[in-house]
């Protein structure tokens, strides 16, 4: 790996504070940009002053080529994307050549989530009476509560719990701040859970969430968990924390709520990314449509309906 992408992958771990999956995704993308850029040059030393808008259009000709999809390619140029404008700003080349390059376009995939009555079914899975248990369905209300990502919840301590207010603090991707509602049913589940959590003595470690052990839980405990009592519900493709906060989202635009008031309790940095739920909540507007209005069925009707 070139020494700029090591700085490079160190200044996103250790700066911008992003995601350890996000940080191991970019990293993979580079190495693979590196070995075209060798094969393409005949040497293992890049000059990266060379590189031009034309060669990385290329590499991504390259990539489509290989029959990578164009998701794929757009995540892809992304990494490239921070990458040159981290080499531009720290004057190891003086023209970004990526700048200019159009992300290719590509059919976003609706976000799978829980209707409201699988969401209550999943909530009573857990038993409440154990560690176990408690520990479980609070996770599962304060994903669906307040929208949080796997990483969100790992990170949260019980200074970030104000009981008093019904909200907590999260600290998002980027080390960005944001204080989000919680409701009476997580605000309950969590009192319940930090009981059980008291009484083994677990009182000295920060964080939230802990295995019967008393050490911080971790990412892949966290989607076994979430995972196992998915699959008791419901038949969709991905079975991960993601669901919950998808459903979160859906929930809240299916009710009427401002997609800026969504955005902010997300956490998204751009309201782009907050716009893929409109698209499943003019779904439910059609299917309340369908139902409701007496000329609403897609199918044909004997005869004409009167307008009168």
């Amino acid at each position: 790996m070139h020494r700029y992408t090591r700085e490079f992958i160190k200044y996103i771990r250790l700066e911008r504070r992003y995601s350890a999956h996000t940080v191991e995704a970019y990293q993979g993308d580079l190495i693979q940009l590196e070995t075209f850029l060798s094969g393409y040059f005949h040497s293992p030393d890049i000059n990266w002053k060379l590189i031009n808008r034309r060669l990385l259009r290329e590499y991504m000709g390259w990539q489509a080529g290989a029959g990578l999809q164009r998701i794929s390619i757009a995540r892809k140029l992304a990494a490239i994307k921070v990458f040159f404008a981290f080499l531009t700003r720290n004057k190891y080349i003086s023209i970004n050549p990526a700048a200019t390059i159009k992300t290719p376009k590509y059919k976003r995939e609706l976000p799978e989530f829980l209707s409201v009555e699988l969401m209550e079914k999943l909530m009573e899975l857990p038993p409440p009476n154990t560690f176990d248990g408690a520990r479980d369905r609070a996770m599962l209300e304060l994903f669906y509560a307040a929208g949080i990502r796997r990483g969100e919840l790992i990170a949260l301590k019980l200074e970030d719990i104000f009981f008093d207010e019904n909200v907590i603090r999260v600290i998002g991707k980027g080390e960005k701040e944001r204080i989000v509602p919680i409701g009476a049913y997580a605000k309950n589940s969590l009192l319940t859970y930090l009981r059980y959590r008291n009484q083994k003595n677990m009182t000295k470690v920060a964080e939230v969430f802990l295995l019967k052990n008393g050490k911080p839980i971790y990412a892949m405990a966290v989607h076994r968990i979430i995972n196992k009592y998915l699959h008791k519900i419901a038949d969709i493709k991905k079975k991960s924390p993601h669901v919950l906060r998808h459903s979160f989202a859906t929930h809240l635009m299916n009710q009427g709520a401002d997609i800026r008031a969504v955005k902010d309790l997300l956490g998204h940095a751009n309201l782009s990314t907050t716009q893929i739920y409109t698209h499943t909540s003019i779904d439910h507007l059609k299917s309340i449509y369908a139902r409701a209005h007496p000329g609403g069925s897609s199918k044909p009707q004997n005869k004409e309906p009167s307008r009168e």
